[in-house]
This record gives C-alpha cells, sequence and structure tokens, in this order.
C-alpha cells in the first residue's frame, strides 16, 4: 500500500491502536495527524494536544490541519473515553460523555471535513465488538460503540455522492501493554493467540488503500474468531466459576 503525500488524521495516536494506526501510515509515506490529549510517543507531523470532547478544540483542529495541508485523504476516528462503567452509579452525565467522544467525535470531525477530502477518501470508524456482545456494566461504553456501528453506514450513504468511502472496524480482544499470554487466553482466539495494535492497523491501511475501493458502509470485526468460537463449561481450559 503506497500512501505517499496522502493526509491521515488520526484521533487517539498517542497509544494503543491509534498508535500503531499512525505509524504504519507514516511507513507508508504518509503525512500524519494525532489528535489525542495524552503526549506523544511517537512523532506526527502534526499534533494536536486537547480534549476531543470541547467542540471549540475539534474546530481549531480542523482549521489548523486544513491551514496545513489543504486537504486530507484520510481520517481515522479512533478516540473512545468512558467514565464509569457500573450500571449503579453511572450518572446519565457520565453515560452521555462516553457518547460525546466515542460517537460525537467522529460525526462532528466527518462533518467539518466532508468538504475537504481528495479524490479516494476514506473514513474509517473503531468501534468493539461490544457493540454485539457484553459483559456487565458495560453500558455506556457498549452503547457508544453500537453508535459507531450505525453511524458508519449512514454516513457512508450520506457521503456517497462526495466519493468518500466510510467503514468500521471492531476490534475484539487487542492488548495493547505486549503482555505474554498463554493457556485459556489465547486458546479462546480460532488463531490461538490474544491481537495486538498492528491487527487493527493493518485492516485501516486496508480500508483506506485503493484495493478496497469497492467496500463502504461496512462492519469488519477483527478478533481472531472469538466471537465465532462457541465454548462450554471446561471447554478450552475455560471453566465456570460464579
Amino acid at each position: 500500500m503506497d500512501f505517499n503525500g496522502k493526509v491521515a488524521v488520526i484521533t487517539g495516536g498517542s497509544h494503543g491502536i491509534g498508535l500503531a494506526t499512525m505509524k504504519k501510515f507514516w511507513e507508508h509515506g504518509s503525512w500524519v495527524v494525532n489528535i489525542d490529549k495524552n503526549d506523544e510517543i511517537f512523532g506526527s507531523d502534526l499534533f494536536l494536544k486537547g480534549d476531543v470532547a470541547d467542540e471549540t478544540f475539534l474546530r481549531d483542529c480542523v482549521s489548523r490541519i486544513l491551514s496545513k495541508y489543504g486537504k486530507i485523504d484520510y481520517l481515522i476516528n479512533n478516540v473512545s473515553e468512558s467514565k464509569n462503567g457500573l450500571l449503579s452509579d453511572c450518572s446519565l452525565e457520565d453515560f452521555l460523555h462516553a457518547q460525546r467522544v466515542s460517537v460525537g467525535t467522529p460525526y462532528i470531525l466527518t462533518k467539518m471535513f466532508m468538504e475537504h477530502f481528495n479524490e479516494g477518501g476514506a473514513v474509517v470508524n473503531i468501534a468493539s465488538t461490544r457493540a454485539f456482545m457484553s459483559q456487565k456494566d458495560t453500558e455506556s461504553y457498549s452503547a457508544a460503540k453500537g453508535a459507531v456501528v450505525s453511524l458508519t453506514h449512514a454516513m457512508a450513504m450520506s457521503l456517497e455522492d462526495k466519493g468518500i468511502r466510510v467503514n468500521c472496524i471492531s476490534p475484539g480482544w487487542i492488548d495493547t501493554l505486549g503482555n505474554t499470554f498463554e493457556g485459556a487466553d489465547n486458546s479462546q482466539h480460532a488463531v490461538n493467540r490474544v491481537g495486538v495494535p498492528d491487527d487493527i492497523a493493518n485492516m485501516v491501511c486496508f480500508l483506506c488503500s485503493k484495493e478496497s475501493s469497492f467496500i463502504t458502509g461496512q462492519n469488519f470485526t477483527v478478533d481472531g474468531g472469538m466471537t465465532k468460537k462457541m465454548i462450554y463449561h471446561n471447554d478450552e481450559g475455560w471453566t465456570l466459576s460464579k
């Protein structure tokens, strides 16, 4: 994949999936822009530090990016945040904060950039398998990620006349800390390992490339087969205990 001279804007590029994605675009020749409230580990071509829940900050980001580059090619909406996962304790304010960051940020950034994409532009939203399956006390995060999936196909239809493709990735268990896993942690995955950020970053790059020009409005589950592998009590090293 050749992204030489392309401009990729990534939210949450200072760590995890966002960082891996930023590195991949850079390796493929792209100019990379990182929007994040955390300090950078890997230097981008333009780093904009601030709170993505603040619309004024996002508008300033768009203004500065367009001032520097004129147009962009790819928008990767990766950032997400939950303040409180407990249903019993999560206030409406905390619940809506998760929606504002995880859903509102992709919406407003796409809206502000939609007239400023080069030909062949693409948007990739990062959701989660939590959009389709849950642990208890994950309502705010799961609701936000489910909304990202729906937002994706809606925006794909709205932006088709502008030639902008919009797709979504739902990662499964992705280890962002470089841990070592064995036994049941690995075997619950059909590929027999826990995912790493590059697994998602590679898919992001594919969905932005010309090789995926016939793909839009889709969600891709990238989870090593975890959501397809049925595991019962005493299977694959797992024992149910309550």
